[in-house]
């Protein structure tokens, strides 16, 4: 009996041995976490990777909305009425200046400049008699065989036979410039369209509507709306300094999002802002001698009218916003510590950031190796893009890695 008292004894000393085994296994497992994180933490600097940021200018990039107009657009009128004889062009083709292109019956006006030159024959005629008529009566007034009034008839039947001269003239010339008109000619050089009158139709000089157009379209105008608070913002940076006038070479992006392969100029820009729009209009002008460009195409036009000197250009990556928009980045600092500061970044630039405000020449921009980076945090700059250096651990962090691999296994086993 009392031997298996003594038996129960050691059981339940037995237990609890082992339960305060398990306990101080596991203390100890928990201190070796601790341990190990506190090495983590107290481990080598963070590597990061930096770029060296030194002042350029930068051209002013704006990308605006425009739509594509003919250089030159003439309607073709008649102007004189009648009825289309014939038509000499073929719709769609290239016309030159001065072709002829319409044919109006000239039956009428040929008639009329016929009656206007015979009645300069007759206005000469009448014009001779006089004449000869005053210079009889000359002599003959200077020794009284005529009356003077006489002769101041005669002088002034002369005079009145030369009027009637150049007037008949006149007919006869606005007779000739009639005729003329009843073959159309193209006013300028360019492509036609279609015909609106027919063979057979009645045309007159007042009509409302024109025969055809023609449009010139190389090269072509591209006319683009600028706000009127771009512009003025725009003058201002000029009249400040800071930026410089740039010669704006203009490119396009056509309707289905493809570039047009050839660069334009700016010409001028209106001096009046659209009173519905608040815009102002700038033309450009670009070449097309494959005819891609046709008049009344949207377009995207992308030009720089400005450059801004003394500026920044920070990789993208670099600069994030915090809730109040504010730009920040983080440089390195004098004692290899990441150092934060609020940066002015206006606009972008292809894959940059142009920085105005908040930078010096020679700052080191980290880059790369961000992620969970704190200000003040020591760190480790090198160029960005260096590769890595991976290092085998040192003894002790060997025996560190053992220890806390002994004491995982412990705690398992308890």
């Amino acid at each position: 009996m009392l031997s298996s008292r003594a038996s129960l004894c050691v059981a339940a000393a037995s237990g609890l041995l082992a339960l305060s085994a398990c306990g101080a296994g596991a203390g100890d497992g928990a201190q070796g976490k601790g341990k190990g994180a506190q090495g983590q933490g107290q481990g080598r600097p963070t590597q990061v990777g930096f770029v060296v940021v030194q002042p350029t200018a930068v051209a002013q990039t704006t990308e605006l909305p425009g739509r594509t107009v003919a250089f030159q657009s003439s309607e073709v009128r008649p102007q004189v009425s009648g009825v289309i004889q014939r038509r000499f062009f073929e719709e769609g083709s290239i016309v030159r200046r001065g072709q002829p292109l319409y044919q109006i019956d000239p039956s009428l006006y040929r008639a009329a400049a016929n009656q206007a030159r015979a009645g300069v024959a007759n206005a000469q005629a009448q014009f001779e008699a006089a004449r000869v008529r005053a210079d009889r009566y000359r002599p003959l007034a200077e020794i009284e065989a005529v009356s003077k009034q006489d002769y101041t008839d005669a002088v002034a039947s002369q005079r009145q036979a030369a009027a009637s001269i150049a007037l008949n003239r006149a007919q006869l010339e606005t007779a000739s410039v009639n005729l003329r008109f009843t073959t159309v000619p193209a006013p300028i050089t360019g492509r036609i369209g279609r015909s609106l009158f027919t063979v057979g139709a009645l045309v007159s000089a007042t009509q409302a509507d024109p025969l055809a157009t023609i449009q010139q379209l190389d090269p072509m105008f591209v006319d683009i709306q600028q706000s009127a608070a771009d512009l003025l913002a725009l003058r201002r940076a000029l009249a400040s300094g800071g930026v410089t006038l740039a010669r704006a070479t203009v490119r396009l992006k056509l309707e289905d999002g493809s570039d047009y392969g050839r660069t334009g100029t700016v010409e001028f820009a209106e001096v009046v802002v659209d009173p519905s729009t608040g815009a102002v209009t700038l033309r450009a002008r670009f070449p097309n001698p494959d005819g891609l460009l046709l008049p009344g195409m949207f377009v995207r036009a992308t030009f720089s009218q400005a450059i801004q000197q003394n500026v920044f250009l920070v990789p993208q990556q670099a600069i994030t916003r915090d809730p109040q928009g504010h730009a920040t980045l983080f440089v390195v600092g004098a004692d290899n510590k990441a150092q934060q500061r609020t940066v002015t970044a206006p606009r972008t630039q292809g894959a940059y950031w142009v920085v105005t405000d908040g930078l010096k020449p020679g700052d080191r921009i980290i880059t790369q190796g961000l992620r969970d980076l704190k200000p003040g945090a020591a760190i480790t700059a090198v160029p960005a893009n260096t590769p890595q250096r991976i290092e085998p651990p040192s003894p002790e962090q060997m025996k560190k890695m053992q220890q806390q691999k002994g004491a995982a296994g412990a705690g398992k086993g308890g």
